[in-house]
């Protein structure tokens, strides 16, 4: 009997254990979940419903992460609780995303950034980004710039040619950003904010920061709004770069605007914009923008626009077949009066409008030999959307003879042009990849621009055809094959080669006598990118 005792007693003991431990775990959730200022009686009420449950009832579970160690009754501080998944909350934007733009290449892996619950709240905090640092020799012409664009590399004996070229090394690419997820009553409200230190120029001895991107978001995964600074629905990021350059047929454009996106089918999303106007053109004084005006050109800018960008885009995912197909309607406006492009006073408008079109292919649809090797390409068309591709030409939405002898009722004609790009995405092993990639591009000008003063800014910006090549290798350590794809991991270490050529409407007699009527590029480039 007296050992039955014992054993009664000793069974005591441990429930007490069990029920002290308990308690202290219940202390701490309640402690971190709620900011009420009566916590402590909301905790002793927790501990005495957990002590002395009711018939029937049992003493609420109490959640634990597997990964922490377990407790005894006499530590001090019990661990924290995991935190329970926010229901309805849409999972965070993939980092890297098709149209993000401009270098975002970088990003473009599995990596989630380092996010957090915020106790408490009904939201998550996730940050993310990348120190970079490139270098680069060019063989050809000197273009001191770490992200030079295929129509301002140096002309043929032109005196940056005849330098011949130089090397440089930056980080200025490197890049910090952070967003937020709340969950609310209109679905997941999703802000970003996103920088980099590539404001100012690459001889900058010091980087400036500059904003990237800043807006917010709130919907589900059906239908949502965005509003704020952000990419352009006409970027897009088909091929894999080392280099931060807008490559040839690139759009890495980014400013205000509203968007709305939908969910139409499976695999299929629909998205609508309007976005910041910026009427761009060329005459003979010079490139003008809304703000800016060529040197030498005093007053107000006669570049106008009347209404916002309209933009749509149709996205296709299928198990690694990726379709977009995308449009843009502009209008583009100058006005004269009150300008030192008057007399005469005039007002002139045309339409812009574009159409794209971008694929990528998973190669093991043909042969799992192929692995996840991928076959990627772009092609568009349309008039007065130079803006929006910086690599091809800078003012160029349309030209105007307005300024030219003899010119009393001047024109405003939106340029035409088209371009495609191809390229193949070769994983030699999960850690070693490849990227081969070819574009070209054309421009049609009205003949008046061949009246434009020879050896002048607007006589030799104008590139009647472009051709860019790449090929890189990359190394990436920690990648991973998972499944069908291949996530990247943190570091990746890359080599590139980038050819580039331009022939400027007119040739010769264009640009004469500061230079020939074309250009070429040779750049090597090494690139280090390790994400967070």
């Amino acid at each position: 009997m007296e050992e039955l005792m014992r054993r009664l007693d000793a069974l005591q003991a441990r429930a007490t254990e069990g029920d002290k431990l308990i308690s202290a775990l219940r202390h701490r959730v309640d402690e971190l979940e709620t900011r009420d200022k009566h916590s402590k009686s909301q905790a002793a009420t927790a501990r005495r419903d957990v002590v002395a449950p009711t018939a029937g009832q049992k003493p609420p579970a109490i959640p634990v992460a597997p990964t922490e160690p377990r407790m005894t009754a006499s530590a001090a501080v019990p661990p924290q609780a995991a935190a329970a998944p926010i229901p309805g909350l849409r999972p965070p934007e993939p980092m890297g995303s098709q149209f993000d733009g401009e270098g975002e290449d970088a990003l473009r892996s599995d990596l989630p950034g380092l996010s957090l619950r915020i106790p408490g709240s009904q939201s998550e905090v996730r940050f993310y980004g990348f120190a970079n640092v490139n270098s680069y020799h060019d063989f050809n012409g000197r273009n001191q710039s770490d992200a030079p664009t295929v129509q301002t590399i140096p002309l043929s004996g032109s005196p940056a040619d005849i330098q011949g070229g130089d090397t440089g090394l930056s980080a200025r690419f490197s890049r910090i950003g952070m967003d937020t997820r709340t969950a609310t009553a209109w679905g997941t409200l999703e802000t970003r904010f996103e920088g980099d230190f590539g404001g100012g120029t690459a001889a900058s001895p010091n980087a400036v920061f500059r904003l990237r991107q800043a807006w917010g978001e709130v919907g589900s995964e059906q239908f949502r709004v965005l509003v704020g600074w952000a990419n352009s629905l006409w970027n897009e990021g088909v091929y894999e770069t080392v280099n931060f350059s807008t490559n040839l047929n690139q759009s890495f454009v980014r400013q205000a605007q509203v968007r709305a996106t939908a969910t139409l089918a499976p695999g299929l999303t629909g998205h609508v914009s309007i976005e910041m106007p910026d009427t761009q053109y060329t005459s003979a004084a010079g490139v003008f923008t809304q703000i800016s005006t060529p040197a030498g050109f005093g007053g107000l800018s006669p570049s106008f626009a009347s209404v916002p960008d309209l933009l749509g885009r149709l996205e296709y995912r299928n198990d690694g077949l990726g379709l977009d197909l995308r449009g843009l309607l502009r209008d583009l406006t100058i006005r004269t009066a009150g300008t030192a492009a008057a007399p005469p006073a005039v007002e002139r408008n045309t339409a812009g409008w574009g159409v794209a079109g971008s694929g990528r292919f998973p190669m093991r649809w043909l042969s799992p030999a192929f692995g996840p090797d991928e076959l990627v390409g772009m092609a568009y068309y349309g008039q007065g959307i130079g803006r929006y591709f910086g690599a091809n030409t800078f003012g160029q939405d349309a030209l105007s003879n307005i300024g030219l002898p003899g010119v009393v009722d001047p024109s405003l004609d939106a340029l035409p042009t088209y371009g495609a790009s191809a390229g193949y995405r070769r994983f030699w092993t999960p850690q070693l990849r490849s990227n081969f990639v070819y574009s070209y591009a054309w421009q049609q000008y009205p003949s008046y621009a061949q009246l434009f003063v020879p050896g002048s800014a607007s006589a030799t910006s104008l590139n009647s055809t472009m051709q860019q090549g790449i090929v890189n290798l990359i190394w990436s350590p920690f990648a991973e094959l998972r499944g069908n794809s291949v996530g990247t991991g943190w570091l990746d270490v890359g080599l590139e080669y980038v050819y580039s050529h331009r022939d400027v409407y007119g040739g010769t007699a264009a640009t004469a006598p500061v230079s020939t009527g074309s250009g070429t590029a040779n750049r090597i480039l090494g690139s280090a990118t390790v994400r967070f």
